[in-house]
């Protein structure tokens, strides 16, 4: 009966405006309508069901949008103007472009159809606004890798669970995460050849070079150095240790980590890959990635063995799991603050849907997981005025919420200042560029065709030597057998973020950088590959040389990537006050919590700190609320 109102009601509205229709009526125009409207990941295809004039049905198609992200939209917005039979509909947020070519694939099928598509451009009255109240044993907020984590984790032992999410759909960050996740001494490290020997004694020179008076890091410098002794007696398997991540992380870090967090992320990352496997998702291919001594991440690949991006294979996963479990996901819910009760005890939250509705969500604990701030850039420049006027990677509801909620109660925070960019944001649309294709061989170069980096350094390190470079940008450089290799590298080649040449002259043309030069570069590198030595710029990992035609770069420049500063935590996930105290019944885990990484995140840490620390939170919350 409501379609059919609402049908009507349409149909009544077009009369009104007087729309050229053709030589139809609008009341006797029915059928299904075709439009297109590019996307970000190639052509979006929408069919429009017109009965009587009137909207009833719309469906969309799009297999190159960005699983989770992008797909999203794909499912929500036809089906709002399904419901509603009008096109004015909330777009989401996040997928900006897969949005408006939705909606320019709209208005194309009902051009098609002989009508005006600004006459179905109204605003549908949505009636009343109810509050809602629910009670659980654990809410959690944010829907994102380290949320749903803690949130199976609660449900599995036997909690009630409720999580809200500002958002019209699960993933936040989480769901951009490219390269993989870092673990070690893991079964899967084991299926590698050891070749890295190069990288482990790089560490440990850089630790008795720049970390000598560091306690802490000198401390793991001589268990690893006895630990790589051992193994070069000995050597069974692949060598890694739970130190010597310790010590890539510190390191990274800067050494102003909390020790104590990352020897929990560390300990218990090889059990997080087993905990994945559980619910179906497998890491199980390991590489090299940027900050690692050795190869550590650990990635997915899809039925041909190809490597994917790990947030996008993540995510859904983690919200089957949610699914099965029967947790209630409160979507385009922002939550506002904490409760408390009389004692201080944080006993739920309280938020607003984004239709005005006013939300309770009452909970002997929660779980803060709302992420970092990186999309808020107002809030960046505050704490790092330098960054100001750079590009986010951030997904849009990484707005520092959650750190403002708890710091209302309380709440300590740490290393806000410290903030990562990351070298490999394609300089037109800010999406982000794996760090993998480095790990796997990729090369960069500068505006003079010539490389300026050792390209696995750290995130800090190669974005410096990036921003030194002419116009402050670089391209990343891959060849065919990379290509062949990940689905990854032919989903940019698919969104257009490449350019392409059958040789390295040819390349060279279409980047604009000498064609001499860059042909020598690539050349010079292909022999260090051959050498397994980079007498320039001392990288230690190399991969394959980069000699099959036809070649591929893309044109990255740095931008916003991750917070490191933000809630202070113990190794319980309990969030902390100003006198180190835990504040009853408050959680937290993932990017909205500070000390994890210091001054620098290693790739693939932050896969590794959200699902460490989401089952931490999840086991620590269910406990606390027997």
């Amino acid at each position: 009966m409501k379609k059919r109102f609402l049908a009507i009601l349409t149909a009544a509205m077009l009369l009104m405006t007087g729309a050229a229709l053709g030589e139809a009526a609008p009341a006797e125009i029915s059928g299904d309508f075709t439009g297109t409207a590019q996307g970000f990941g190639g052509e979006v295809t929408v069919t429009v069901t017109l009965t009587d004039g009137a909207i009833t049905a719309v469906t969309a198609e799009g297999a190159g949008e960005t699983e989770g992200v992008g797909s999203k939209a794909i499912e929500l917005m036809p089906a709002d103007m399904s419901e509603s039979g009008s096109i004015a509909v909330d777009t989401v947020a996040g997928a900006t472009i897969t949005s408006n070519a939705i909606l320019e694939a709209v208005k194309a099928a009902l051009t098609a159809a002989g009508v005006d598509p600004e006459a179905y451009n109204v605003a549908v009255d949505k009636g009343a606004i109810e509050d809602l109240v629910r009670s659980c044993d654990v809410v959690v907020v944010g829907a994102g890798g380290a949320g749903m984590t803690a949130a199976i984790t609660a449900a599995d032992a036997g909690k009630s669970v409720v999580i809200v999410e500002s958002q019209a759909m699960v993933g936040g960050n989480s769901v951009r995460a490219t390269g993989g996740m870092n673990a070690s001494k893991t079964v899967w490290q084991d299926e590698n050849t050891f070749a890295e020997e190069a990288g482990v004694e790089k560490t440990l020179a850089s630790a008795a070079e720049t970390y000598a008076d560091d306690e802490t890091v000198t401390a793991l410098a001589q268990t690893v150095s006895e630990q790589w002794k051992a193994y070069q007696e000995n050597p069974e398997g692949y060598f890694d240790s739970v130190e010597l991540m310790e010590l890539d992380t510190m390191i990274g870090g800067k050494a102003i980590n909390d020790f104590d967090l990352v020897k929990a992320l560390c300990e218990n990352s090889a059990s997080a890959i087993d905990w994945l496997d559980t619910i179906g998702a497998e890491l199980h291919d390991v590489a090299s990635f940027g900050g690692a001594s050795v190869k550590r991440i650990h990635r997915p690949v899809d039925a041909e063995g190809k490597t994917i991006s790990v947030g996008s294979y993540i995510v859904p996963v983690l919200e089957s799991a949610c699914q099965e479990r029967g947790i209630e996901i409160l979507f385009n819910t922002t939550a506002t603050a904490l409760r408390q009760d009389e004692n201080g005890n944080v006993t739920g939250v309280e938020g607003v849907t984004k239709d005005g509705a006013n939300v309770i969500v009452e909970a002997k604990a929660v779980v803060l997981a709302t992420g970092g701030f990186g999309a808020n850039l107002e809030m960046v420049a505050s704490y790092k005025p330098d960054l100001e006027g750079f590009m986010t990677t951030n997904a849009a509801g990484a707005q520092g919420q959650g750190i403002a909620m708890a710091q209302a109660v309380g709440a300590a925070t740490v290393d806000m200042d410290q903030i990562q960019i990351h070298p490999t944001v394609q300089f037109d649309t800010a999406a982000l560029i794996t760090e993998g294709l480095r790990g796997d061989g990729a090369i960069l170069v500068n505006a003079e065709g010539k490389r300026f980096t050792d390209e696995v350094g750290t995130r800090d390190v190669v974005s410096a030597a990036e921003i030194a470079q002419t116009g402050s940008y670089s391209w990343l450089v891959v060849d065919q057998a990379m290509v062949d290799a990940s689905s990854v590298i032919a989903g940019y080649i698919t969104k257009g973020l490449t350019v392409t040449g059958e040789d390295y002259a040819a390349l060279a043309e279409v980047m604009g950088v000498d064609a001499e030069a860059f042909t020598a570069t690539m050349e010079a590198w292909n022999a260090c590959v051959e050498s397994k030595t980079d007498e320039e710029f001392g990288r230690t990992s190399f991969a394959n040389p980069l000699d099959t035609a036809p070649y591929y770069a893309i044109k990255v420049t740095a931008g916003i990537h991750h917070t490191m500063g933000g809630l202070k935590i113990n190794t319980s996930t309990e969030v902390l006050n100003e006198a180190g105290e835990a504040i009853p019944g408050l959680f937290a885990a993932g990017e909205v919590t500070g000390g994890v990484h210091g001054a620098n995140r290693l790739g693939g840490n932050a896969v590794a700190d959200f699902i460490v620390f989401g089952r931490i939170a999840g086991t620590s919350a269910a406990e606390y609320a027997k």
